[in-house]
């Protein structure tokens, strides 16, 4: 790979936001915006308003850096806008964006793919809530279709429905899955190259926005303790989320293990967070990627857009530090 800062001409580095997780994108954004001034990048930090598409032609950019979490964001809509000016930007397309945030949709599109995950309702009264937490059993998972972070979500036994319900529905359109007593594991994915799992344990009730990015008795393990084949296995499984989904250049891919070791799907986040808690840098570093590096090299891929050329040098460079 290439380390010549200047090919990216003047590049923002796009945060903030006005989602429910603005305050950790802030904090993602700062620690990309250091990496990649680092790696010699000439990176300025923009707080996305609604006219974020108006400031980075108006402030001659020429590429975008989106480090947005959540709705407005990461949804495609940011992506749409910035598709109108022709900058090119890190991650997936307004497609991939709005298939991936909406978890009822990405689901429907894995289970049609043969990928397990948790079965689910989507509801839309506290009626309809009890009645779905009666078919799947309690405990039962309730949080928002189109939320990240574990922001709304609860883990609710028959006398907490209601009350999980109207959390959730705080944050849009309510959906609810069969709870799966496991273990959490993630398979970040970067230039189409499945990274190491990592592994998390919190003695929170689930891994909540707490246990995510703040605490610091959540308890990480990468490499995994599991054989080599069952690992690759969960990491072709992840791309096959990612592929299915149409997510592009980067993103993670959450998935529970059951008590016979199978995977179910969590989610697919389109922009991880990049924090000093993040999993997608841990998973980097597993295989001797630095921060900086791993921000280089995802930028890097906005410059094979519409080359034919793939993932670039930088897919490539990530291949051999992978397999």
């Amino acid at each position: 790979m290439s380390h010549d800062a200047t090919k990216f001409g003047k590049v923002a580095v796009v945060m903030g936001g006005w989602s429910a997780e603005r305050e950790i994108s802030l904090r993602s954004g700062a620690e990309v915006l250091k990496a990649l001034l680092a790696m010699g990048v000439d990176a300025h930090a923009i707080d996305a308003t609604p006219a974020v598409a108006s400031t980075l032609v108006n402030g001659g950019f020429d590429r975008a850096f989106l480090i947005l979490h959540g709705r407005g964001g990461e949804d495609g809509l940011v992506q749409g806008a910035l598709e109108l000016t022709g900058i090119p930007y890190t991650g997936s397309n307004v497609l991939g964006s709005a298939l991936a945030m909406d978890k009822v949709r990405s689901k429907q599109i894995c289970r049609a793919n043969g990928i397990r995950t948790a079965d689910w309702f989507e509801v839309s009264s506290i009626d309809q809530a009890k009645a779905a937490a009666v078919e799947l059993g309690y405990p039962v998972i309730i949080k928002p279709v189109a939320e990240g972070s574990s922001i709304g979500v609860s883990k609710a036994m028959q006398n907490e429905v209601s009350d999980a319900f109207e959390l959730a529905q705080q944050y849009g359109a309510v959906m609810m899955e069969r709870f799966i007593n496991g273990t959490e594991v993630t398979s970040a994915i970067v230039g189409g190259q499945a990274l190491p799992l990592v592994s998390m344990k919190t003695p929170n009730l689930f891994y909540d926005y707490d246990a995510k990015y703040f605490s610091d008795h959540t308890e990480y393990q990468c490499p995994i303790d599991m054989p080599q084949a069952r690992q690759q296995q969960i990491r072709e499984t992840a791309l096959k989320v990612f592929h299915a989904i149409g997510a592009r250049d980067w993103g993670r891919v959450d998935f529970i293990l059951d008590s016979d070791g199978n995977e179910y799907l969590m989610e697919l986040n389109t922009a991880p967070g990049m924090t000093d808690h993040s999993l997608v840098p841990m998973a980097a570093r597993a295989v001797g990627i630095s921060f900086e590096q791993l921000c280089f090299s995802i930028l890097e891929l906005t410059l094979t857009r519409g080359s034919g050329a793939g993932q670039g040098a930088a897919s490539r460079e990530l291949e051999e530090q992978v397999c």
